[in-house]
């Protein structure tokens, strides 16, 4: 995830937190991987598959670790995905993981790990809600 431009991820984190204005801005400014993992996130099976079939299945694997599905998380480390495997980490609350993306000043991924807590912690599930 370090290809994407801060202002992009920054744009991510939003999508996260319901902003449909940005998730149609990524969806049209191709980032459709970062709205279909941020719909991923939020419970939208269409676009975890839409991941796992467009050539993002590290994507998919981090909406899966960061929902502690070990084989996801294994997956991960043996793919070479150490950030997405810290990330996921930090997500889940890991002070090992958060200090080490504090030391390596990758304070992006801190607050998005902060963004998707917040959604995580307040979730009620409508599936009404869902759509990619």
């Amino acid at each position: 995830m370090l290809e994407y431009d801060i202002k992009v991820l920054l744009a991510f984190g939003e999508t996260i937190s319901g902003n449909e204005e940005l998730y149609a801005w990524l969806l049209n400014n191709d980032y459709k991987e970062l709205a279909a993992l941020s719909a991923s996130l939020r419970g939208s099976q269409e676009a975890f598959d839409w991941l796992m079939s467009n050539g993002f299945p590290h994507l998919a694997a981090l909406d899966s670790a960061i929902d502690s599905k070990p084989e996801a998380y294994k997956w991960l480390i043996e793919n070479g995905f150490s950030l997405l495997v810290t990330f996921a980490d930090a997500c889940n609350h890991k002070e090992d993981a958060i200090k080490w993306l504090e030391d390596n000043k990758l304070q992006i991924f801190l607050l998005l790990a902060i963004k998707i807590n917040g959604f995580r912690d307040n979730q009620v599930f409508d599936y009404h809600k869902i759509h990619f």
